[in-house]
């Protein structure tokens, strides 16, 4: 029977609808897997499948390259990160639309895609608990059908795991194009197919993993966490006022427990009285409110406590959101690397060699609603010390403007000036002229920019305004990133080129005429959003959701998910 005159491979109706964002294709690959329970491990259990005479081996590459069609002829998702309908017909022509599945490496795929929690994924986005239970069905009762549905389905699922796993589930600020051009490099049907060829489907998922090395440190804590998740975790009592060092708290015994689980305590610190709040209990409390955005002063009051009582199945999401996100982030390549966690208010600078340890500061960002620090990934071209504050036209307007006209010696007062000089009130709220600060103690940029040229006018700067830096909540800027240690920064950012040396840097830091200095090679700089991410000793570290993204990205993953 020639292929260009079979019927078409037809699915019954189902009560669902399986998947919005892989259309048509996908929905009838996966409808088979949701079917009265009947089988096909007879079919699959070696490569020249013994078929049925309602299912022959002449049949079956035929139903399949029907499937591949009806793929290629789905309309693309509007939203989606990539376009896989033509990768059907990649995977299966080359082998002439033969099954590519047998009984042993069809279940390598299912305990690959069931263990996809490991990565923050879902099972259920590609319908593993259908796809498992047609396995067990084929295997109980022998019969020989559904299995170009079945084949189908299980490429389709790990395709889309694999591209998943690459380049996230939606659409992010970093996804400038689409479809996203890392599909190029990793290409989810070439992999798939080497995989399954050579035995390793393993080794095609490692591939697909994101590259940088925050990825595996966040993998490794979420897995802990997961762990903790599934231990006993009882409330611990709100105490009526704050709690000091040598205080009373009723259940000091159920907080030591508490934090030697969590990792805040030494497993071998010794239990406190009865009803104690121990010098010990205090450290404790201590490192944890480091590690969750609280002011770090080892009291107990109601708010530690209510951190202290967040189950973990909570910090597990946290963790899984922060490992899309990552995944979001496009390829920068070895070498030095800044990256600034908005809600975390923490910079990382990692060096060349993955063996030395970060440079780690705090940072103040953009204020939560008013003035947000966008996400994107910037270049580091240049640094000023002693810069100019060119006033951006946005602050002009809304407060400088009503300044000057409250007050004619306002600039005067605070080191700045128009440009052109004398330019007039008028002048300003014409467009004609603009405002800048000059270089001095009282700069709002303090003694150094770390530029990294975009559109939004983003960068790092120092500040004169050191106090920010104690505080536990830091979203105080109108946008741009004040660092805590920019002395440090510098020294990181130029410390490969000659003749800066820590003297050097130190030197130019003091008052004097404004330098520019280009840097030798462009430093990468991300600036990312995720309210669960891990320090430089391994720690994890939670953050409230001060611009409330979390909530939104949960909207978008659930939407894309299959209808129950």
């Amino acid at each position: 029977m020639r292929v260009g005159i079979l019927p078409r491979c037809r699915s019954p109706k189902v009560p669902m609808k399986l998947s919005q964002k892989i259309g048509a294709a996908l929905a009838l690959c996966a409808a088979a897997a949701l079917l009265p329970p009947s089988t096909f491990a007879q079919a699959v259990r070696s490569t020249s499948l013994d078929v049925s005479s309602t299912a022959t081996p002449v049949a079956i590459p035929a139903a399949i390259h029907t499937l591949t069609l009806e793929a290629a002829r789905a309309p693309a998702a509007p939203s989606s990160l990539y376009d896989e309908r033509a990768w059907l017909a990649r995977f299966y022509a080359p082998r002439n639309y033969a099954p590519a599945w047998n009984a042993s490496t069809a279940a390598a795929a299912l305990w690959v895609l069931r263990r996809a929690k490991l990565q923050g994924l879902d099972p259920r986005d590609y319908g593993t608990d259908a796809l498992e239970r047609r396995q067990r069905a084929g295997a109980a009762d022998g019969a020989r059908s559904d299995v170009a549905q079945f084949d189908v389905a299980l490429t389709t699922a790990m395709l889309h795991y694999l591209a998943d796993l690459r380049v996230g589930r939606v659409r992010s600020e970093y996804h400038t194009r689409l479809p996203d051009a890392r599909l190029k490099g990793y290409d989810p049907v070439e992999r798939l197919r080497a995989g399954l060829a050579g035995g390793r489907l393993q080794a095609a998922v490692q591939a697909a993993e994101p590259q940088i090395r925050q990825y595996a440190q966040v993998k490794a804590v979420l897995a802990q966490y997961r762990a903790l998740a599934g231990q006993p975790y009882p409330a611990l009592p709100r105490p009526a006022a704050k709690v000091a060092s040598g205080g009373a708290y009723p259940a000091a015994q159920a907080l030591h427990a508490r934090l030697v689980l969590l990792g805040d305590l030494a497993a071998d610190t010794p239990a406190p009285a009865r009803g104690s709040y121990s010098l010990q209990l205090s450290e404790g409390v201590r490192r944890f409110q480091a590690r969750h955005g609280i002011d770090e002063d080892g009291v107990l009051g109601r708010g530690t406590v209510d951190a202290l009582n967040v189950k973990p199945a909570r910090r597990v999401r946290q963790l899984e959101l922060t490992l899309e996100r990552l995944r979001w982030l496009p390829d920068v390549g070895p070498g030095p690397l800044i990256i600034v966690n908005l809600p975390a208010y923490r910079l990382w600078a990692f060096p060349d060699s993955g063996a030395q340890a970060p440079l780690e500061m705090r940072v103040v960002v953009g204020t939560a609603v008013k003035t947000e620090t966008p996400l994107f990934v910037g270049q580091m071209r240049y640094l000023e010390f002693n810069p100019y504050w060119n006033v951006p036209r946005s602050i002009l307007e809304k407060e400088l403007l009503p300044k000057l006209a409250r007050d004619p010696g306002y600039l005067a007062h605070n080191e700045m000036e128009t440009v052109p000089a004398g330019a007039s009130l008028a002048d300003l709220k014409a467009g004609r002229a603009r405002v800048r600060q000059r270089p001095g103690p009282t700069n709002s940029l303090g003694a150094v920019k770390f530029a990294m040229p975009n559109p939004m006018d983003i960068y790092l700067h120092s500040t004169p305004a050191r106090e920010a830096f104690q505080r536990s909540r830091r979203d105080l800027s109108h946008g741009c990133i004040r660092v805590e240690y920019p002395a440090a920064l510098a020294q990181y950012v130029l410390g490969r080129q000659r003749p800066w040396t820590p003297d050097a840097v130190l030197a130019a830091l003091q008052p004097g005429p404004t330098r520019h200095v280009d840097l030798a090679h462009a430093i990468p700089v991300v600036i990312f959003y995720a309210t669960a991410v891990v320090d430089s000793k391994g720690k994890a570290r939670f953050a409230a959701d001060i611009y409330g993204r979390d909530p939104k990205l949960e909207r978008e993953l659930a939407a894309r998910r299959p209808a129950a």
